[in-house]
């Protein structure tokens, strides 16, 4: 028999997962044992809906939840594509290409995927590829919609594979003109970045995800929001799918023919942990504010990225939750190789999983000046130890400076 599985602390100092609030994980933990009918699951359910509807800035009815990580969120967005549905989709990272080869298996047709039935490439489906390390910009997106003239247009908001934010204003402007419903995966925006979805209209479709700016772990709830016009053709046409159908789902999270309902209908089977985790993050993001929490991702990613810098690298990303940089010249190369030992060591961050490699260093639910002081100071000796020379005493001395501005 195999013993216990010890998975020890790490600090989770990556793109994501982030480090889970204790608050969160107490709530998983003192849920008791209740069926996913049971009415206090039903209740924080409905409030989880709610405050949803909150975190994403929507009136949208069609607000709620898919059980699973953000792949099941991304999964369920996709699921109104059908097979020959005409698409444009816009790739400047690892995650936004794995976002495009989901969205070519759902438009391909039989003949497609027999052709390649593990890479499709239906001619209904446009990748638009951006360099890595650049933005997808309104022009880009301009030129390739009035070009193609799709049904729908797909898109990242923050690409955390690059660490680059794309033009969601300019995306929503062109889906407008050209009258094309765009989906945007929001995984890595979503209770980061300050953003209401209702000021972009032309957006039918957004999906984020637990593990970022939610910290909902370990619930894995994704958080998705379809617009009428998204749940209209699904009314006309449906899509091949019954887990995460859109209408469907929705019915658990008591919304019925576009009703808040005080009755769920039972879709899958939910856990009351998960329910109650899930619930008090979202609980915790609005109680610290979501306008707030945007400018102090801001204020924090400012003193890492100096740090960063003064240690000779050089970052290429604009995020605010997240670092993406390259080493100095003369260890260029060395990058995994780094990031390996600090894993080794209990400290994850991540390399960039494309080419060319970087190291990928964030913040999410480290937004404190001793979090920062031991990112800093962690990736400090790991630079020293590889041969790297820096100032760790200065360094740390100028970021306590900036955090000590406020």
């Amino acid at each position: 028999m195999y013993p216990q599985l010890e998975i020890p602390d790490t600090l989770a100092a990556g793109p994501g997962p982030g480090n889970t609030d204790p608050r969160v994980l107490e709530r998983f933990a003192a849920a008791g044992c209740a069926d996913h009918m049971q009415a206090d699951v039903v209740r924080g359910m409905k409030e989880a809906k709610f405050m949803l509807r909150e975190v994403f800035g929507t009136k949208n009815v069609h607000t709620f939840a898919v059980c699973g990580t953000g792949w099941d969120g991304l999964d369920c967005a996709f699921s109104p594509i059908l097979p020959g549905d005409t698409v444009v989709a816009f790739v400047n990272g690892t995650f936004s290409g794995l976002d495009d080869f989901n969205i070519r298996l759902k438009a391909s047709t039989p003949q497609d995927l027999a052709a390649d039935p593990l890479n499709p490439k239906p001619a209904n489906v446009t990748t638009i590829n951006v360099a890595h390390g650049e933005s997808v910009t309104g022009d880009v997106v301009e030129v390739a919609l009035a070009e193609h003239k799709p049904m729908w247009a797909f898109m990242a908001h923050w690409e955390t594979g690059s660490g680059r934010i794309n033009d969601i204003q300019g995306f929503n402007d062109a889906c407008a003109r050209h009258g094309v419903m765009g989906i945007v995966d929001a995984v890595s925006s979503l209770g980061i970045s300050y953003f209401n979805i209702d000021d972009y209209p032309a957006v039918t479709t957004w999906a984020s995800c637990p593990q970022k700016g939610i910290l909902g772990l370990p619930l894995t709830y994704a958080p998705v929001s379809f617009n009428d016009k998204v749940i209209d053709l699904l009314k006309q046409r449906g899509c091949y799918t019954y887990v995460h159908h859109p209408i469907l789902e929705a019915r658990h999270w008591c919304i019925t023919d576009g009703q808040d309902v005080e009755t769920a209908a039972y879709h899958r089977t939910h856990s009351g942990y998960a329910v109650a985790s899930f619930h008090e993050a979202l609980r915790l993001l609005l109680l610290h504010g979501r306008e707030q929490k945007s400018a102090d991702y801001a204020f924090y990613e400012a003193g890492l990225r100096t740090a960063i810098e003064a240690m000779g690298c050089k970052v290429t990303s604009n995020m605010t939750s997240l670092v993406v940089f390259d080493l100095p010249d003369a260890f260029e190369g060395k990058e995994k190789e780094l990031v390996q030992g600090c894993r080794a060591d209990g400290f994850a961050i991540w390399n960039t999983l494309s080419e060319p490699a970087q190291i990928r260093i964030g913040i999410l639910n480290q937004l404190t000046v001793p979090a920062l002081n031991d990112i800093v100071g962690r990736f400090a000796d790991a630079m020293n130890a590889m041969g790297i020379e820096v100032d760790k005493n200065q360094i740390l001395a100028d970021l306590n400076g900036h955090l000590g501005s406020r």
